[in-house]
């Protein structure tokens, strides 16, 4: 059964998108957190931070550079969030950075 994520992808759930490419795809999180919250996601299903390969963070990372200029954050600066595993809160099991910024961004407890 295909994750959330996934169905975004195939165009089966809609998203606000950000900028999309053959590889990624960045759109507004449903649930922001922040003035600006972002998701970036790879096409491919990729189950976390842990499972990916080295190739694919570094393009994945000159995509999310590419998002937080087109958002205009990257100079006023911005958090890049992924979760791993039900320990880290990840909620879906799909690799996916959250982009947050547009304010000062305070530091929560984390338990």
């Amino acid at each position: 059964m295909a994750n959330v994520f996934e169905k975004i992808v195939a165009g089966e759930i809609p998203c606000q998108k950000v900028l999309e490419n053959s590889q990624f795809l960045a759109f507004h999180d449903i649930n922001p957190k922040a003035p600006v919250h972002v998701l970036v996601i790879p096409k491919v299903c990729v189950k976390d931070f842990n499972a990916a390969s080295p190739e694919l963070l570094a393009q994945m990372s000159g995509f999310i550079l590419e998002v937080v200029e087109k958002l205009g954050i990257k100079e006023s600066g911005y958090r890049l969030i992924t979760n791993v595993g039900s320990d880290g809160g990840q909620e879906v099991p799909h690799l996916h950075f959250h982009i947050l910024g547009g304010a000062k961004l305070a530091w929560p407890k984390l338990f």
